[in-house]
């Protein structure tokens, strides 16, 4: 069950309005069943995969708490990790495994092969892989207290809001929100609708429309592209997957609202951030923050934080530029990479982050006589631009188109002729003006309301009104999220 399709719109209505009519205890129930329903609408078999990762944790959790013995804590936790990580190896990394397991072997002329194997991966394996393992870490660590109803953890692990692709949820954000008793807010409907209405025009109007640009550009003979022509596909594919992640997160914060739920935000325009650390603070803050506190602080040696808030940028300390500290950083960041998908494209996508990053601790500690409005802007635009040339690797075939096309933008003679479509750089430049358009009315929201208080509630009348024209006229199911794949 997509997003953006009416399928869904009709399901979360009946979802809302069945948990709303309820008392608090059957209404819990009602959306433990309607997460299992959202999932098994994509495949009922792999509902199984869900429901194992959910029993396993919660049992874990349970008796980590209760050992008394810290070997014993130790063993449960292992366990968690194991059938979790297991499950995600072998569905996820496999045929990955696999692949390079015989390339090996054919380049050192072993007479080896070991057969392909027929495995789907199942949807949203990575994202709720991760939810489980932080609820039985955080268990451990002593943040939480295990929940011993087994509905109530279900639906924290399977909500079906964010089940498929985030936010990535810490147990101590939400489960104490489905335990409580709620009591109906009009406010909450407001901004669900509100939300889910921005997610899915970010979604259908401008993400997929996007799109077919972007798959026009990449599927070009790479001779053919300019250096030029590398850029503006570098920034349209970054407006197409913030658009779409960003419309996913957007969907997900809203449905989740219209159930009086609230979740931390996913995106905080990562595109105006000012250093390759400030970008991690706006981009995918959920896994970013689950990445520092379950992998770049623990090798580090520092202290573990306990808030999917902040990412990355949160673990920058006064030792940031010390050498011994950037192993850490490019392991987390290879890491990280890996967990998009099974190519080395992700990788390197991942390696080329923590150069972008180390770079940044090198530079920061330098003073220069600048004021900081220009340092600000320097860094904007030094941010962006590799921000956006750090997608090559993400949507490209492979390294060596990658490689290809990195190579244009650092050759001078690349920059002498046009290969796409003369609408395609002025799309790309009036996104660019309208994302600093959106950036300056947000950050004014309450003077503009102030200044237009006689016509700004006309204008917001009319403003939903055309987003929901447009979003019932561009409503079906092109394509699914980038991030399901993931």
């Amino acid at each position: 069950m997509l997003f953006n399709s009416a399928t869904f719109i009709i399901f979360l209505f009946l979802v809302v309005i069945l948990y709303w009519s309820l008392p608090h205890k059957p209404g819990l129930y009602v959306l433990f069943i309607s997460s299992y329903v959202f999932y098994g609408f994509w495949r009922i078999e792999f509902l199984s995969l869900v429901i194992i990762s959910t029993l396993v944790d919660y049992f874990a959790g349970l008796k980590i708490y209760s050992s008394q013995n810290q070997k014993h804590k130790k063993y449960y936790l292992f366990l968690s990790l194991f059938m979790n990580l297991g499950l995600l190896v072998y569905f996820k990394y496999l045929l990955f495994i696999i692949d390079n397991f015989n390339s090996t072997a054919s380049l050192l002329g072993l007479n080896f092969n070991i057969p392909h194997l027929n495995i789907i991966l199942p949807l949203g394996i990575s994202f709720y892989t991760f939810q489980t393992i932080s609820y039985s870490v955080d268990v451990y660590r002593g943040f939480i207290k295990p929940e011993k109803n087994f509905v109530t953890y279900a639906t924290y692990v399977s909500f079906f809001p964010q089940l498929v692709a985030g936010p990535i949820l810490r147990a101590g954000e939400v489960i104490n929100q489905l335990k409580s008793k709620r009591s109906f807010n009009i406010e909450n409907i407001n901004i669900g609708i509100r939300r889910v209405l921005y997610g899915l025009f970010l979604k259908v109007v401008l993400a997929d429309n996007i799109s077919q640009i972007v798959d026009t550009g990449f599927s070009q003979n790479i001779s053919f592209l300019s250096a030029i022509d590398v850029w503006t596909l570098a920034f349209l594919f970054g407006f197409q997957i913030y658009f779409d992640f960003s419309a996913y997160s957007h969907i997900a914060l809203g449905s989740a609202r219209l159930i009086g739920i609230e979740f931390p935000e996913n995106f905080n325009f990562p595109y105006l951030a000012t250093s390759p650390r400030d970008f991690w603070k706006r981009w995918h803050i959920s896994l970013s923050s689950w990445i520092r506190d379950y992998l770049y602080l623990p090798i580090s040696g520092r202290k573990v934080l306990d808030t999917s808030k902040g990412g990355l940028a949160t673990a920058a300390d006064s030792k940031q530029g010390k050498l011994y500290n950037f192993l850490p950083l490019f392991i987390t960041w290879a890491i990280m990479g890996l967990w998009h998908g099974a190519n080395w494209t992700f990788v390197f996508w991942g390696i080329y982050h923590a150069f972008l990053i180390a770079i940044y601790r090198l530079t920061s500690v330098l003073h220069f006589n600048i004021s900081s409005k220009v340092k600000g802007f320097l860094g904007w635009g030094f941010t962006l631009l590799f921000s956006m040339l750090g997608w090559i690797p993400f949507r490209a075939k492979n390294l060596d188109d990658t490689f290809k096309m990195l190579g244009k933008v650092f050759n001078p003679y690349e920059y002498n002729f046009l290969g796409l479509r003369e609408n395609d750089y002025l799309i790309a430049a009036l996104i660019m003006i309208s994302v600093l358009v959106a950036y300056f009315i947000s950050k004014n929201l309450k003077p503009i309301r102030k200044f237009t208080k006689l016509i700004y509630p006309v204008a917001e009348i009319v403003q939903l009104v055309i987003i929901i024209i447009l979003v019932f006229t561009f409503l079906r199911p092109i394509s699914q999220f980038i991030y399901f794949q993931f």
